[in-house]
């Protein structure tokens, strides 16, 4: 496991501020499930020596394995200044639309934070003018530590919620995929009809018979072999 954490340590540090929010998103493209957002605080002022060794290792999340995910959750935890999370059920979802829940998720999550943040960093969008002041960073999650720690703190949330709703839906395989798209997920949904935690704004073929599946796949490749 490389100490990538000293890059993205830098990256932060280098904006001269001395409170820095990050924040992140998990579950954009889950069939089922919340869109859960994370907002971190990083006291530069206080990430010094010691206190800042357990940062060592962070990173982007899906660059993580759950192992090393779940130990730089504890990590962040034990180091930032403040920690805030929200999860958007999937009915929310359905009715304000996936890019607006999330638009408006990370905002919340930067309100919670400044003040006392100083500088703002949110992965990928720009989020308007009702957000605090802040600076997208394009592949945020690789390069800024405040950023990285929010994501893994919203993917380390929201996949210990899936696994707990494995219990409420035992038949749809939340502990291994979820809520993610798989072959088997797809299946199962076809066979069971969706649960009460899937997103029914979401255009999958999993909602669809198979019949009618293997008809679009089918005109999907002529399309394709005509163009």
């Amino acid at each position: 496991m490389k100490k990538t954490g000293r890059k993205l340590l830098q990256f932060d540090r280098r904006l001269g501020a001395r409170f820095v929010a990050g924040a992140d998103e998990a579950g954009r493209g889950s069939l089922a499930g919340p869109l859960v957002v994370a907002g971190v605080l990083l006291d530069y002022g206080c990430l010094k020596e010691h206190k800042v060794r357990p940062l060592a290792f962070l990173n982007d999340s899906k660059q993580c394995t759950g192992e090393q995910r779940e130990e730089l959750f504890r990590a962040v935890l034990a180091c930032a200044e403040k920690v805030v999370v929200r999860a958007i059920p999937a009915g929310e979802i359905d009715r304000s639309g996936l890019h607006r829940s999330n638009l408006e998720g990370l905002r919340a999550m930067l309100r919670q934070l400044s003040p006392p943040a100083e500088a703002c960093l949110v992965d990928g969008f720009r989020l308007g003018k009702a957000a605090p002041e802040h600076t997208a960073v394009v592949d945020g999650d690789e390069k800024s530590a405040a950023i990285a720690a929010a994501s893994i703190v919203a993917k380390v949330t929201r996949d210990r919620l899936m696994r707990r709703l494995d219990s409420l839906y035992p038949h749809y395989g939340f502990a291994s995929h979820v809520g993610y798209i798989t072959p088997e997920h797809s299946a199962i949904v076809r066979r069971r009809g969706p649960s009460a935690i899937h997103r029914r704004s979401f255009q999958s073929l999993a909602y669809v018979t198979d019949e009618e599946a293997a008809a679009i796949r089918a005109a999907r490749a002529a399309a394709a072999a005509g163009a």
